[in-house]
């Protein structure tokens, strides 16, 4: 076993809830009210000029307002960069062809600001890890004197130790609304046995929109993971927001957080299963395609995909997803190697030939060189694969795997992958 430090968001709960509630309470009722002044600045700003302001200029602009002080000076800061960036994600949208985007709302709930996200860095927060304590700064305005702060009992789940933590990035206290109470999110380095592996197969993945993730194994196997129950969960819960009266109501804010959260586990569900398949196939590197620029092109502007799809292209979280892989695969002792994609949708994995018309139709892939019959996104796998380890080229090599992957679906009853159902005829 070797030692790592590596990066963690540990969630812990707070065990002397009722005695910081009320503390917690004023602090996100503050962020709320931060984010309104922000977002009505921003409105303003926007009407008069056409432009919208960055972070920067609402943190110059909003430095001495009264809001501001409510909080310490770096949690103010990230609820305006929580607006900035909602602002930029919104624009996208718009710029990509949705028409029902809409701008970041004012956040009230009745006559009542909600409990916004707190996030503390550097001198907002102290935690003493020998006695599971958190210590969180409050702004000036809701100190009853200079030394004032909140003191929170942290509990965490039994198998993480916080002595084993090297150092805290953020702490973010987060309302769950499910349980009606604050828990704290400590995003941290913390030191972890990785297992020695041994193992020298790899394993190539490219990710996509239809098939979320092709697999190509060293072992001449491959698997598809179809993207159907998120797509029918986008479907569904779209639908129903579109049926509230107002887009920043209580339900339609229920709905998006619910389809959050179903996306989240299914990534999370998704990336534990593709780890668990590689130790199965004694696998020691995942090659993966490097989808951050995906969305932009040479000069960092939007790339249109056509209406559809830049609407499923801003859907799906391939960079989280490849994180979730990064340090589930860490664990094993697996290591993770983003790779470019750059031309390995239209190579063909067995003679190299490139050419656009080899990709006959979306999931099709036929080389007029070698007459090789592929999945397109299969093979597109195989040559992510060959990057990290290359195979000699060879005419008289099996391709039946390359063009009859195994198609695992996400059963939503029993949470786990289950090979697709074969039909007889």
């Amino acid at each position: 076993m070797a030692k790592q430090v590596v990066k963690r968001t540990i969630i812990g709960s707070i065990t002397n809830h009722q005695q910081v509630q009320d503390d917690l309470d004023s602090l996100g009722f503050a962020a709320s009210k931060l984010w309104n002044v922000a977002r009505w600045t921003t409105g303003r700003i926007w009407n008069e000029t056409g432009h919208i302001p960055e972070d920067g200029e609402l943190k110059s602009y909003l430095k001495s307002h009264e809001r501001y002080s409510d909080l310490h000076s770096q949690s103010s800061q990230r609820v305006l960069e929580e607006l900035s960036e909602a602002f930029t994600g919104w624009y996208g949208k718009r710029r990509n062809g949705d028409s029902k985007a809409n701008p970041p709302a004012y956040r009230k709930h009745n006559d009542e600001h909600p409990r916004s996200t707190l996030t503390f860095k550097g001198a907002g927060f102290k935690l003493d890890t020998t006695n599971g304590r958190l210590r969180l700064s409050k702004g000036e305005n809701l100190k009853e004197y200079w030394s004032d702060f909140v003191l929170c009992d942290i509990q965490i789940r039994p198998d993480v130790d916080l002595s084993a933590i090297e150092s805290v990035q953020q702490v973010r206290a987060v309302w769950n609304k499910q349980r009606n109470e604050w828990e704290l999110h400590v995003v941290c380095n913390v030191t972890v046995d990785i297992p020695e592996n041994s193992a020298e197969k790899t394993v190539g993945i490219d990710l996509g929109i239809c098939n979320f993730a092709a697999l190509a194994f060293e072992n001449q196997e491959s698997e598809l993971y179809p993207l159907n129950c998120l797509k029918q969960d986008d479907y569904y819960y779209s639908k129903h927001i579109a049926r509230c009266d107002d887009s920043s109501s209580e339900e339609a804010t229920r709905l998006h957080a619910k389809k959050s959260n179903r996306r989240t586990h299914y990534f999370h569900t998704l990336s534990k299963h593709i780890v668990e398949r590689c130790v199965d196939e004694n696998v020691g590197v995942i090659a993966i395609g490097d989808l951050s620029g995906i969305r932009e092109d040479e000069d960092g502007e939007m790339k249109d995909w056509g209406k559809h799809g830049n609407l499923d292209l801003h859907s799906w979280a391939f960079d989280r997803f490849t994180d979730m892989l990064e340090y589930k695969a860490e664990e094993v002792g697996i290591s993770v190697k983003r790779v470019s994609e750059e031309n390995t949708s239209k190579s063909c994995s067995s003679c190299g030939c490139e050419r656009d018309t080899n990709r006959v139709e979306r999931g099709l892939y036929v080389c007029n060189e070698c007459e090789l019959v592929a999945n397109a996104d299969v093979n597109g796998a195989e040559n992510i694969r060959q990057q990290v380890s290359p195979n000699p080229r060879s005419e008289d090599r099996s391709n039946g795997w390359l063009a009859q992957p195994s198609t695992l679906l996400f059963d939503k009853e029993t949470g786990v992958f289950a090979p697709q159902e074969q039909v007889v005829s």
